[in-house]
Parts: C-alpha cells; sequence; structure tokens
C-alpha cells in the first residue's frame, strides 16, 4: 500500500522528470488501481443495494418506482449490459401503463444505449425509430435523444471501419450539431459534445481544446475524465504523439476503475500502444482485463474487437516466454559446468572445514565442562568455607560446653551431692542444643542460598506452597531438601541429622513431590540447581 501511495506523491512533484521514467510511474500506478478494483466494485454494488431497498417500500406508487428504476439504470449503464437493460424494460413498462410519453422517449432512448453499448446496432436503430416524435418532449429528453443517436452513428462508423464510415460519422456530426444548439454553453455535457463532434470531423486541434475545458469543469465526474482523457489520446495518436497518447489512456483506464465502468476502450487501447512498444507483460495483462471488463459488462462488439489483438499480443508474449526459456537452458548448461568446479572445491572446504569444526567442538565442549567443573567447585567450595567455619565454631562450642559439663559432675561428686545428677541443668539439655544446632544450620543455609525458598516454592504448585511460621527460617521440609541441595542424598544421614527415621524422612519427600510441577527426577535436578551467592 506504501508504495503507491508514495508513487502517487512522487507524480505529483515529480512532473518534470523523463518521460520514461513517468511512464513507468504511471503503470505501477495503474497497477495499484487494478488490484483494488473490486474496491469500487464494492462501493458500485452497495449503491445499488441501497436503490433496490428502497423499491419493496414503494411498491404500489409508480412514479417513485420510476424513479428507482432510472437511478438504476443509470448505475447499470456502463457497469452491467443486463441489469441495465432489466430495469430499462421496467421503465417502459411503467411508461406505457402511465401512457406517458415523456417517460416513454426517456426509457427507449435508455434502451438504445443499452443495445448500441452493447454492440447490438441493428436493435438500437429500431428504438431509435420508435423516438423520431421526441420533438413534442422536453428539452433535456431532446438532449438525451440526440447524444444517443450521434453516438450510435460514431460507434456504428468506428466497428465497420470500411467505405461507408465516413457515411456513418457525417450523420453522427449532424445530429450532434442540432444537439450542441440546445445544451447549455460552459457545462461539461457541452464540452463533452463538441469535443466528440471536432474530433469526427478532423477537427483535432479544436477537438483537443474543448476535451480540456471538459477536464477543467468543476461538476465533472470520473466518467466524464476517462471520455476526453480517451479521446484526446485517440487524437494524439493520429498526431504522432505517443507520449502524450499512453499519459492520456493510463489516465482513462484509471478514471474508468474508479467509476466501475466496464463499457471502456482505454485498457484495450493501451494494450495495443504497449504491445508496440514491446512491453508485453503489461500488454498481456491489460488486454485480459479488458476483455473481462467486456466480458463482464456483455459487450458483444467490444469482446470481438479485443479478440482480434489478444490472440496476437499472446503470440508474442509466448515468443517472449521461449526465448527467455532458451536463454535459461543456455544459463544452466553454463551453471551446471561452474557448480561442478564449484561443489569440486567445496567438498575440499567442506572435508577441511568438518575437521576444523570437529576440533571446535570438542575444545568448545571441553571448555563447557571445564566451566561447569569450575563453577561446581567454586559454589562447593563456598559451602565449605562457611560449614568449615561453621563447624570450628560449633565444636568449641560442644568442646567448651563439655569441659563445663565434666566440671559440674565432678564438683558434685566431690561434694558428695549424687541426688544433683539427676537434675542436668537447661544450658546441658540436648532438646535446647539441637534447636540451636537447626537454627544456625538454617541460618548458613540462607547465607549460601538466600533465594531457596522462593526457587523451592517456585518448583511446587500453589496448594502445595511452603508458608514459614513467624520466627522460623526454614522448616523440616526445607531442611531435608537443603540437605540434598549440599550433596546428602543418604535418607540415613538425613534422619540422623534431623532426629527422626528414616520412614519419616520419606513420607517428607513424597508430600513434597506430590506438589510437585515436574516429574520426579526432574524435580531432583532442579533442586540442585537452585544458586549460590
Amino acid at each position: 500500500m506504501k508504495k503507491y501511495l508514495t508513487i502517487a506523491l512522487l507524480l505529483l512533484i515529480s512532473g518534470f522528470c523523463s518521460a520514461k521514467k513517468g511512464s513507468t510511474q504511471n503503470l505501477d500506478l495503474l497497477d495499484y488501481y487494478i488490484s483494488i478494483d473490486t474496491l469500487y466494485n464494492n462501493q458500485k454494488i452497495e449503491k445499488i443495494g441501497e436503490i433496490k431497498a428502497q423499491i419493496s417500500v414503494n411498491q404500489g406508487d409508480n412514479k417513485k418506482l420510476y424513479e428507482l428504476y432510472n437511478e438504476l439504470s443509470e448505475q447499470y449503464k456502463s457497469y452491467i449490459y443486463d441489469s441495465a437493460f432489466f430495469y430499462v424494460e421496467k421503465l417502459i413498462q411503467l411508461a406505457t401503463a402511465e401512457n406517458d410519453n415523456n417517460k416513454l422517449y426517456e426509457a427507449n432512448t435508455k434502451l438504445c444505449f443499452c443495445y448500441l453499448s452493447s454492440g447490438l446496432f441493428s436493435e438500437a436503430f429500431d428504438i431509435i425509430k420508435k423516438n423520431e416524435k421526441i420533438e413534442c418532449a422536453d428539452q433535456n429528453l431532446k438532449i438525451q435523444y440526440l447524444l444517443t443517436k450521434a453516438r450510435l452513428y460514431y460507434d456504428i462508423a468506428d466497428f465497420n471501419n470500411d467505405e461507408n464510415r465516413k457515411d456513418y460519422e457525417q450523420k453522427g456530426n449532424e445530429v450532434m450539431t442540432v444537439a450542441l444548439e440546445m445544451i447549455p454553453k460552459n457545462t461539461a455535457q457541452y464540452y463533452a459534445s463538441l469535443g466528440l463532434k471536432e474530433m469526427k470531423s478532423g477537427k483535432y486541434h479544436e477537438a483537443i481544446y474543448a476535451l480540456n475545458k471538459l477536464l477543467e469543469c468543476p461538476k465533472k465526474t470520473e466518467h466524464d475524465i476517462a471520455i476526453a482523457s480517451s479521446s484526446l489520446a485517440y487524437i494524439y495518436s493520429l498526431l504522432g504523439d505517443k507520449v502524450k497518447q499512453k499519459e492520456l489512456l493510463l489516465q482513462a483506464a484509471i478514471a474508468d476503475i474508479k467509476s466501475s465502468t466496464k463499457e471502456t476502450v482505454a485498457l484495450r487501447d493501451l494494450a495495443k500502444l504497449l504491445k508496440n512498444e514491446n512491453d508485453i507483460t503489461h500488454a498481456a495483462e491489460y488486454i485480459r482485463k479488458a476483455l473481462a471488463d467486456a466480458s463482464f459488462y456483455n459487450a458483444r462488439h467490444r469482446q470481438v474487437e479485443i479478440g482480434y489483438i489478444l490472440p496476437i499480443i499472446e503470440e508474442e508474449r509466448i515468443k517472449i516466454i521461449e526465448e527467455k526459456n532458451k536463454n535459461i537452458t543456455r544459463l544452466l548448461v553454463a551453471i551446471s559446468f561452474l557448480t561442478l568446479l564449484a561443489l569440486l572445491a567445496l567438498a575440499i572446504i567442506i572435508r577441511s572445514l568438518s575437521k576444523l569444526n570437529k576440533a571446535k567442538r570438542t575444545i568448545q565442549n571441553k571448555s563447557n565442562e571445564l566451566a561447569t567443573t569450575n563453577g561446581r567447585l567454586l559454589e562447593a567450595n563456598k559451602i565449605k568455607e562457611e560449614y568449615i567455619g561453621y563447624f570450628f565454631n560449633l565444636d568449641s562450642d560442644y568442646v567448651a560446653k563439655i569441659e563445663a559439663f565434666q566440671r559440674w559432675v565432678n564438683r558434685k561428686i566431690a561434694q558428695k551431692q549424687y541426688e544433683d545428677l539427676n537434675k542436668i541443668p537447661p544450658k546441658f539439655d540436648a532438646k535446647n542444643e539441637r534447636d540451636r544446632l537447626f537454627s544456625m544450620f538454617d541460618s548458613i543455609i540462607l547465607k549460601i542460598f538466600p533465594n531457596f525458598v522462593s526457587e523451592f516454592n517456585a518448583l511446587l504448585s500453589p496448594e502445595g506452597q511452603i508458608i514459614l511460621q513467624q520466627g522460623e527460617l526454614l522448616n523440616t521440609d526445607l531442611r531435608i531438601y537443603a540437605l540434598m541441595r549440599l550433596g546428602i542424598r543418604n535418607n540415613e544421614k538425613i534422619a540422623q541429622f534431623l532426629n527422626y527415621s528414616v520412614n519419616t524422612i520419606y513420607t517428607y519427600k513424597a508430600k513434597i513431590k506430590s506438589y510437585s510441577l515436574c516429574p520426579s527426577e526432574e524435580f531432583k535436578q532442579r533442586i540442585m540447581e537452585i544458586k549460590s551467592i
């Protein structure tokens, strides 16, 4: 999307760029509008849907129904022939039922346009004859009748392109002259009609002036832009200005897309021009789009015209593809030879690289192992340092207490206070000593592994989270796994340290594992991965 917006901006500010560069940008812009053609079609379909929704509401009101059918015929006019024809017939039925000559003239004029735009010229002439008494109709109806009649003569002249062409063009000019006397001056309709008449009369500079005045009109529509640009492109082609012709055809084709016009010639003529410039890729794309539009509208004469051009462009495209294929074949042979040489060199390089990579992997693996081992050693050293100091203090304390206890016993024996031997002082109580041991153990564990509790809880489900009581540093569950983190995995040693039976230790472990978020072995591994400071 950004690409095409950028192109549009560049087109506005780079008017003095070279013709070739500008042409390429315009082709890109047209490609963009072709890519979003569906967007404009959807807008057209949405508008048609809104009108159709009003029809069911106004059943029985013939005046309102005529207006709605008239709107639908205008929407379908250059969009889908069959639908336009269907609603024009509805107009004819209502006009006939009301015996309203003005409405019947209007409906017949619209029917004539349907026929001529689809290439049914004989049927169009039959309808024109029915409107020969239109002189009694109002001014606008007369203008529409005359413009449609002139268009019919012009289209037959273009389609036949034989010795009768001049006669048809002359008749069209005569009708258009009458119409121009009725059309208000300085309007888009006036300049469009004048430009067409001057072009068909061979007065190309006068036609260019009139059509440029049409493009300057403030109330012009996208369809007006398409008609003016397409006509100007035709004139410049006759004057030999191919650059201007291409620029105007691009402008006309974009305007046709914006107005969802399917009965059009701009893309077809642009495809012919690009084919002559050997831009076969774009020519093929545009001629196929033109054929799709003509088929969508059901314009038979446009399909026939395109049918003459399409095979020529496709033949050129096939020749280009065949030539490209030959060049590709030659290139492939050369590449194949070079590839063989490259493969030989590559085999030698790969072999050398394989040996080098193997050596690198070996070095890397050893380096990783060494780093892991060093990490473990550093951690083990930290733990040992902490515990050596801890146990020195603990042993010293215990020796002091044993010596004190020994002196107390000796004193009691010396004093023959044998009964006091059954009353051991609280400071020598084993339970207090074990509690003190656990407190010191908890402190040293949290010093070495400050996040031990939070990381341990992260391995458990919400209902298994360990919540410590006030004053607790660790509890029995945490002490069991703290001992394991220190490398003590023997359940008997753990039980001895904690003053429990081995079965009790198994029970604690089983309870914790039941809340684990990972399998047993992985759980143990994750415990061992808890980081020290």
